[in-house]
């Protein structure tokens, strides 16, 4: 009788061990994850960054060289057409008035005299030219009546020209007098200010910049830096959104306006400027803000749509089809795929094409899916694995 005991208590630790073994190496079915199907926007769009910067930004320099005698602009300034904004030393520039004008008065006396002079001249010329035929001078002194009135009309054109490049020379003054006087060619904001009182202004080889003025602080523009690789999908009209440091939980709304022809090459990185126009009517954004954009190529709204997710997902030891696409309709041409289901517990297949995709969700432009369907998304194992290591070891 203890020998059937032992011999069952043998078959029972044996049989708990085969258990055991099989719990701990059998393989548990796997733990799937879903995600909806939902209905809403797909938008294709790609990522930048850009400098804000005024619409229209003016250099304010001078065209005299001297010494600033005074200023009455300053930084946010702000100014009017015409108004003045500072003044260079004028009195080195109205003394070269005062003198020109001396030698315009002098010139024109001198016409006076020799007009006077030509007249004689005229007067001379025919008496001389009545004595001859009586014979009472001879005609020697007929010729040289006749040259020195030809002398005196010469001289009176002479005189003419000199007149005329004295007014030249007085009002070439006068034009540089005017220029001491620096005043804002536009209405506006003056941003930058780049001189002081008794600061010495020196324009002889290159004009200096003494303010600068933006027009319109209210309209701004963002210059978008976008790569060679991108920029064939950008086009004029494209809405864009961007972002700034100064207000990181706010996104700007924008529209492209201009995609310059020129291309500007960082070690060897290619890159375009994209113009993007945008409103600024609180003066939230300050010239030269460094934006973080991101302009829309391409956009679907009130679509069905399914996670890139589940495009990319299949079962454990389910060959891949050439024809699964993740992103492969990018360009918004349509591409055949297919998602996975649950049903019965066991993964399906369900073929659908796809249009716009976005990198995060894709349209669906046919299948046998609708609105809040869930599909596959991926798989978890980490329990089985954990399960089989605590059989193993024991813990």
């Amino acid at each position: 009788m203890r020998s059937g005991l032992a011999a069952a208590a043998l078959c029972l630790l044996l049989g708990l061990a085969a258990v055991g073994w099989w719990a701990a190496h059998r393989t548990p079915p796997p733990r799937y994850l879903t995600g909806v199907v939902t209905r809403g926007a797909v938008v294709r769009s790609i990522s930048a960054t850009g400098t804000v910067n005024p619409v229209l930004t003016v250099l304010v320099g001078s065209y005299v060289s001297g010494v600033i005698q005074a200023q009455y602009c300053d930084f946010n300034t702000r100014v009017r057409k015409g108004q003045m904004c500072a003044r260079i030393d004028p009195r080195p520039y109205q003394t070269v008035v005062d003198e020109n004008a001396a030698q315009l008065a002098v010139a024109r006396a001198q016409l006076a005299k020799d007009r006077a002079n030509l007249d004689y001249a005229v007067i001379n010329e025919r008496r001389q030219a009545g004595l001859v035929g009586r014979g009472v001078v001879s005609q020697d002194v007929v010729d040289a009546a006749r040259n020195a009135l030809r002398q005196a009309r010469a001289q009176l054109l002479l005189d003419q020209a000199t007149v005329r490049e004295r007014a030249a020379a007085l009002e070439a003054a006068r034009v540089n007098l005017g220029y001491t006087a620096i005043v804002s060619p536009v209405d506006g904001t003056v941003v930058s200010r780049n001189v002081t009182v008794g600061q010495t202004v020196a324009a002889s080889f290159q004009t200096p910049t003494l303010f600068l003025i933006a027009t319109d602080l209210t309209r701004m523009q963002v210059d978008a830096n976008v790569s060679e690789s991108d920029i064939g999908s950008v086009h004029e009209g494209d809405h864009a959104r961007f972002s700034v440091e100064a207000w990181p939980s706010r996104d700007f709304d924008a529209r492209v306006v201009q995609v310059r022809q020129a291309p500007q090459a960082v070690q060897n990185v290619i890159t375009y400027d994209v113009v993007l126009a945008v409103d600024n009517p609180q003066l939230l954004l300050k010239p030269g803000m460094t934006a973080t954009v991101s302009i829309a190529t391409a956009r679907r709204d009130n679509v069905l749509r399914v996670p890139d997710q589940a495009l990319r997902f299949e079962p454990a030891g389910t060959p891949r089809p050439a024809a699964a696409a993740s992103g492969a309709a990018a360009s918004g041409a349509t591409a055949p795929a297919r998602v996975w289901v649950l049903r019965d517990g066991r993964p399906a297949a369900v073929p659908v094409r796809i249009g716009l995709d976005d990198d995060s969700q894709a349209e669906l432009l046919g299948g046998g899916l609708a609105a809040g369907d869930r599909v596959i998304v991926g798989e978890q194992r980490a329990a089985a694995t954990a399960a089989r290591t605590s059989m193993r070891f024991g813990f």
